[in-house]
């Protein structure tokens, strides 16, 4: 039932009219449906869904440059599906991987055949796997 007159008309001369005696309708109570009360009335919420609601999200830094990466594994594969096309430079078979956009190469697994790459900058483990095989490898700016 709507209430037609206002509380305050009817409860005059008591001291908390009809608020009882510890809050007197001071406090909100429950939010609904808005995003407060997650450490209070919503807590189940927040355990079970809400596991980065607290804590902090970090900064990322937008002027900063990562090298997009390639591992030795997916370039033989790479290779061998025919997905790059070698570059003929005096009677080698060179990849030239920052034409492909890639910036660095790293030791994912080993390699069995000889290659000769040309990459911005590798790894050690890169370069060591590369070297035991016989192959080589080109540093580019």
């Amino acid at each position: 039932m709507i209430r037609r007159e206002k509380k305050s008309r009817k409860l005059r001369g008591w001291r908390s009219h009809g608020w009882g005696s510890v809050g007197q309708h001071r406090d909100r109570g429950s939010q609904g449906g808005r995003p407060v009360g997650m450490s209070k009335e919503k807590w189940s919420w927040a355990v079970k869904y809400g596991k980065s609601w607290y804590g902090k999200k970090g900064f990322v830094n937008p002027t900063r440059a990562s090298p997009k990466v390639i591992t030795l594994r997916q370039l033989v594969q790479m290779i061998e599906g025919s997905r790059i096309t070698p570059i003929n430079e005096g009677g080698e078979t060179v990849y030239d991987l920052a034409a492909l956009g890639y910036g660095k190469l790293i030791g994912g697994s080993k390699i069995q055949s000889k290659l000769t790459v040309r990459v911005p900058s590798l790894s050690e483990r890169a370069r060591q796997r590369v070297e035991e095989v016989g192959g080589k490898v080109i540093l580019t700016e």
